[in-house]
């Protein structure tokens, strides 16, 4: 019945949506590509141009004299929260008055639930690392947008309403359908602190990471296995430093506990399309506790994702029916 329920909700969050979005008169900069996923998806028809290029690592990154033009000419930037050296050299200019547009930061996110998950191996502080990858974040970050949008193109708000809407539904379904499978209580030992936003939100926890915090050295793997085979699953960036990657494996290996693969850093393509393929990966290692269980779960994916292709193939085609009639 789960399993079910899980296919009729994704196939609804699968259906395209209807309709023309507002002109593309605002331009929109995100800082890196997966913020700008979520906009460019919650508002189709509104340029959105992303400053971090696709491998290269946000921590270090500068900005270019090209790029503090862009920025000068940007409507909107949307931000992780202001955690990236690049987000505090936007707040410095939009300070000195450079950037003129709204910049968007935390406390712009925090007025529609946007949340920082504990890093309950590290003292317990407040994790920056990953935050787009809680949905509940991406839909903040869509509705502080949203009024951004609104603020500067108000001739278009009923468009960005309803764009923001049809996002806020697309990404609650896809919620409710992985989270009515979640098993309760899990645990989880984590490459890096923002696998943790992948999981959170599903109720697993985060109970140790491999490397610990930016500044902090990794934890050898050994040390480690104690902790990892009292946990549910072991969770890695596939997008990481090699040796990480390594590492996850070798962990997963000697604890003899399933191994999820996720993307944290992507270069184009949906949000939603990511959300599901990281939260389907991460569920199908909990359906996998043991390495004999691992062809009949292989069939079952198998037979579940033929489900899903036929029933979107039907809905789809109805939709494209509707809107030919139209």
């Amino acid at each position: 019945m789960k399993r079910l329920a899980l296919i009729i909700l994704l196939t609804l969050a699968l259906v395209p949506l209807n309709g023309v979005s507002a002109q593309e008169n605002v331009s929109v900069v995100a800082t890196i590509a997966p913020i700008g996923s979520i906009v460019q998806e919650a508002f189709p028809g509104v340029r959105v141009e992303v400053i971090i290029p696709p491998g290269v690592d946000p921590h270090d990154y500068q900005l270019t004299a090209q790029q503090v033009e862009l920025l000068s000419k940007a409507q909107v930037i949307v931000t992780t929260g202001g955690h990236l050296p690049v987000e505090k050299r936007i707040a410095e200019l939009e300070k000195e008055g450079t950037v003129t547009g709204k910049a968007l930061f935390i406390d712009d996110y925090m007025k529609y639930g946007f949340h920082y998950a504990k890093e309950h191996w590290y003292n317990g502080k407040d994790n920056p690392h990953g935050v787009w990858l809680d949905p509940y974040n991406a839909i903040a970050i869509a509705e502080a947008t949203k009024e951004a949008l609104i603020e500067e193109d108000p001739a278009n708000a009923m468009t960005y309403e309803r764009d923001f809407e049809r996002f806020r539904e697309r990404v609650l379904a896809i919620v409710e359908a992985y989270k009515a499978l979640a098993p309760k209580n899990a645990t989880a030992v984590i490459q890096m602190p923002p696998d943790e936003y992948a999981i959170d939100w599903l109720g697993i926890k985060a109970v140790a990471a491999i490397k610990p915090e930016e500044e902090v050295p990794a934890i050898g793997v050994d040390q480690l296995v104690p902790t990892a085979e009292k946990s549910s699953l072991i969770v890695y960036g596939s997008d990481s430093p090699e040796q990480l990657k390594k590492a996850s494996i070798e962990l997963a290996q000697k604890s003899g506990k399933p191994l999820a693969e996720i993307t944290v850093f992507w270069a184009s393509g949906n949000y939603t399309d990511w959300l599901i393929k990281n939260t389907a990966s991460i569920m199908k290692a909990l359906s996998t506790p043991q390495k004999t269980a691992e062809k009949n779960t292989r069939d079952n994916t198998v037979v579940t994702y033929a489900l899903l292709a036929l029933i979107t193939g039907v809905v789809l085609g109805t939709a494209l029916g509707v809107i030919l009639k139209k």
